[in-house]
């Protein structure tokens, strides 16, 4: 067992959870031949994760447990907050005004439950582990004193402003939060104006704690990384650089982490995802890796990517560059004509690009349209390609994979960086093909490091629960849609089943997005319970490394594999707990990008709906809530219609069925109806229409 296995089994037991430091620490050294330098790093690393929490000199607890849990703090306008806490089974704790203990929305924290009861718990805030660093917001004067009126409405008061760099009244800027006797902040960053569309972009981004610029100490170890693939490097590695490999992405990607290559055999196909090889270039425990880990995904904005590695590696030496020799991870698959994987590779590997394709042309091929040269070049490969794409496509959805048709926002921008229009993103052919042969390679890699019993790291997606599929069988009844019986066992099938009965309706997209809401967030967890959305058994990421640390986690155990063979003992407890932390780590760290890109549309559908106040839309009717009805336009933008602005009275919400019913009006989501639009604000990314009339 690893030393901080040891220590949080030891202090979950009540017998030793009130043992001072240094008399845990010498039983551990003594009764487990560990280091006492090995035992003080683990201590020290789970107190400042909150896995446990010293009460007091002489009694250390283990967290959950004796009463006290770990959680995410969200603050409220009225004081009060609430504590989500890691376990999602679990509701969010009740958090009174005046046990709040400093915390402020967004403050990693430990709570003492107080009370439970029907109507829900109570507890109190006893130590935050993780303060939130840096907050945006725009200057207010008051007096003789500055303060920041914070972007984040969670946060219900002003914080004084205490120094930092040059700054005005009505600046947007990012500040320090410095915690003392009383809440203040030092200015770190001036954004740009509080109108400045820019800095209110700028302002999500650093509230969801997120930066360009990498620390110096990472810079200066990624200077000293060679920018070409060394001969060294080479050694050992089949040489691929002669085969027909290349990459498709989208037009402006510069991090491209993928290649693909195939070959036509007598009972098939050989299949070849070649993915950067980023586990050379990023040792565990470095700057680099510590970096990666602690943002653990690129988030991609509209202007602008916030890339998890600095750009001479994503950019550069571990992006699969045409032309240019790179290291890579190859998955080989033989594949048969029912698009069944009958054997494979996995191996270390070096690649030269024959060609940078993008989806626009490879479209355009495959449709018969003129395309450019490059394309043509590869012609009979990605013939070959469609050929197996469409094969694993309807062997996919034979064994039940969904395939949510909802569209994605993409903006176009003027040469200064400005929103001018936005349009529902394409996805073509060339898109699903890609799509196909990475989840195919995910797949196989998945299957055979769960079979070898390796610690590994799994995306896993697991079966909605049952009252969630009771609350879409009562919406489609409420269409009229005779549904089947639910099974005891909930179905990729059954899923498909339902999203069938609606192919080719008005309403088939809302149905669609009704039936996605029912279903389970998926997460990284070093566990394989297979991935419901995708009908698969076995399912992990290790096609991304360059912009996501669960892929970049599993590289480097494949790699130790490859070149150790047998991995056991102490390491496999060693895998085990990283495997586990990289998991975690990187679900909070999806989570928080996905935030971040939202707002951050949200913000430009505002910008760009502003001048269009009076006009009228057609949309349809997405959500329903006690408060009115939010409505989403076919270009995506989403708006609520107040309930006060409704022409009529007496509405009752009926949750289940997704209706709001009043004395002569009923919305159903999936309506589609005509809104007027009345307001359009930047700031708060909010869109107001009103009710203007249904559309039969």
């Amino acid at each position: 067992m690893t030393a901080k296995k040891i220590l949080l089994e030891l202090l979950k037991k009540d017998s030793l959870s009130f043992k001072g430091k240094d008399n845990l620490f010498s039983f551990i050294s003594k009764t487990y031949s560990l280091t006492l330098q090995e035992i003080k790093k683990a201590y020290d690393f789970l107190l400042k994760d909150g896995q446990i929490l010293e009460l007091s000199p002489n009694k250390i607890i283990a967290v959950p447990s004796h009463g006290y849990q770990k959680g995410l703090f969200m603050g409220s306008t009225k004081g009060y907050g609430f504590c989500r806490l890691n376990d999602a089974e679990k509701e969010d704790i009740f958090i009174p005004a005046n046990m709040c203990g400093g915390a402020i929305d967004g403050d990693k924290v430990i709570i003492k439950i107080m009370s439970e009861n029907e109507e829900g718990t109570d507890g109190k805030v006893v130590k935050v582990y993780s303060n939130l660093k840096y907050l945006a917001g725009v200057v207010v004067k008051m007096g003789r004193s500055f303060f920041l009126e914070p972007d984040n409405n969670h946060i219900p008061f002003k914080i004084k402003l205490d120094g930092g760099v040059k700054f005005e009244e009505n600046d947007r800027v990012t500040i320090e939060i410095l915690r003392g006797k009383v809440l203040s902040g030092r200015v770190v960053e001036v954004l740009g104006k509080s109108e400045d569309i820019k800095a209110c972009e700028l302002a999500i981004i650093r509230d969801h704690q997120l930066y360009e610029v990498f620390p110096d100490k990472v810079i200066n170890e990624v200077k000293k990384l060679p920018q070409e693939v060394l001969p060294s490097q080479k050694k050992g590695r089949v040489n691929l650089t002669d085969e027909v490999v290349f990459t498709i992405d989208g037009e402006d990607a510069k991090d491209l982490d993928d290649a693909v290559s195939i070959k036509k055999t007598e009972n098939g196909y050989i299949l070849g995802v070649h993915i950067a090889d980023v586990g050379e270039y990023v040792k565990y425990e470095t700057e680099v890796d510590h970096e990666a880990f602690n943002r653990g995904t690129s988030v991609y904005f509209p202007t602008s990517v916030l890339p998890m590695l600095p750009r001479e590696l994503s950019n550069g030496i571990c992006s699969l560059n045409e032309g240019v020799e790179r290291l890579t991870l190859t998955c080989e698959m033989h594949i048969d004509e029912e698009g069944n994987v009958k054997s494979h590779k996995i191996y270390e590997s070096v690649i030269k690009s024959v060609a940078r394709l993008n989806y626009t042309n490879v479209a355009k091929l495959f449709d018969g349209n003129e395309c450019d040269d490059k394309t043509r070049s590869v012609k009979e490969e990605l013939f070959l390609m469609r050929q197996l794409s469409h094969i694993l496509q309807s062997k996919n959805k034979k064994n039940g994979a969904l395939d949510f048709e909802i569209p994605e926002v993409q903006f176009v921008f003027d040469e200064n960086g400005m929103a001018v229009g936005f349009k529902k993103r394409e996805r073509n052919d060339a898109h699903r093909l890609i799509e196909d042969f990475m989840v195919l390679a995910n797949q196989t890699v998945a299957k055979e490091f769960c079979d070898r019993e390796i610690p590994f790291l799994y995306r896993v997606h697991e079966a909605p629960k049952k009252e969630k599929v009771f609350g879409v069988i009562d919406y489609l009844k409420g269409l009229n849609i005779k549904t089947p019986k639910i099974p005891e066992m909930i179905t990729p099938l059954y899923y498909q089943d339902l999203i069938k009965l609606c192919d080719n309706k008005t309403f088939t997209e809302t149905v669609n997005k009704v039936i996605l809401r029912s279903m389970q967030k998926a997460k990284y967890f070093n566990r394989c319970w297979g991935h419901f959305g995708l009908a698969l058994k076995y399912y992990c990421h290790f096609t991304s490394p360059i912009r996501r640390y669960p892929d970049l986690t599993i590289h480097r155990i494949i790699k130790e594999v490859i070149h150790k063979k047998e991995l056991g003992g102490k390491r496999i407890d060693e895998l085990e707990e990283f495997t586990f932390e990289a998991g975690e780590q990187s679900s909070l760290t999806e989570k928080n990008a996905d935030k971040a890109e939202r707002e951050v549309d949200d913000l430009w559908k505002a910008y760009l709906m502003k001048d269009r106040v009076g006009e009228i839309f057609e949309g349809v009717v997405s959500s329903v809530t006690n408060f009115g009805i939010f409505v989403e336009l076919d270009n995506t933008v989403e708006g609520l219609i107040r309930i006060e602005d409704l022409p009529d009275n007496g509405f009752l919400l009926f949750e289940k069925q997704l209706k709001l019913k009043g004395n002569r009006l009923t919305f159903s989501v999936g309506d589609r109806i005509e809104v007027k639009l009345v307001a359009a604000n930047v700031y708060t990314r909010k869109i107001d229409f009103s009710f203007v009339s249904f559309i039969k």
